[in-house]
């Protein structure tokens, strides 16, 4: 009789998951040499680019800006998610890392404090007491059409006076 626990099969790795394992086992500088291989190829190609759009062939350049972009999120971004944990046991690395995402936090509740004012003003002045020119737009239901635009223009005549 067969144990309560089977010996598990060992599955080959995928193509992309065994490439994850070898890069994430180099060192910390090798790690940085590798990133900035695909770095060194996609950032300039966003210049070039825009160079040529900027020459009049606009079709090109602006495939060659999505297909840059496509490669930075594709291949950099993926690429630096997987050596990041070695980036930062380098120590400048680590410090300028932590700097620029404390710099990015900021910025961004800053900016969430400055929406969050300017949507709270704008409910508060649209909680104010209707103005002398607001009550022209005011439906009048119920009335007919020559009814109405005599009380829109007696408005009119108070509001000039």
């Amino acid at each position: 009789m067969p144990g309560p626990f089977r010996a598990r099969r060992r599955r080959k790795l995928t193509v992309f998951a065994g490439a994850r394992r070898r890069i994430q086992q180099l060192s910390p500088y090798t790690s940085m040499a590798l990133l900035a291989v695909p770095l060194m190829l996609v950032e300039p190609l966003k210049l070039v680019a825009l160079f040529v759009a900027g020459k009049g062939h606009w079709l090109a350049g602006t495939w060659m800006i999505v297909a840059a972009y496509t490669g930075s999120l594709l291949i950099v971004e993926r690429l630096f998610r997987t050596v990041k944990p070695k980036l930062t046991l380098i120590s400048w690395f680590a410090t300028s890392w932590t700097w620029c995402v404390g710099l990015r936090d900021k910025v961004i509740a800053s900016v969430a404090r400055y929406c969050v004012r300017k949507l709270t003003e704008s409910e508060a002045s649209r909680k104010r007491a209707p103005t002398s020119n607001s009550l022209r737009f005011v439906p009048l239901t119920n009335v007919s059409h020559r009814e109405n635009r005599a009380r829109t223009n007696a408005l009119n005549v108070s509001v000039q006076l």
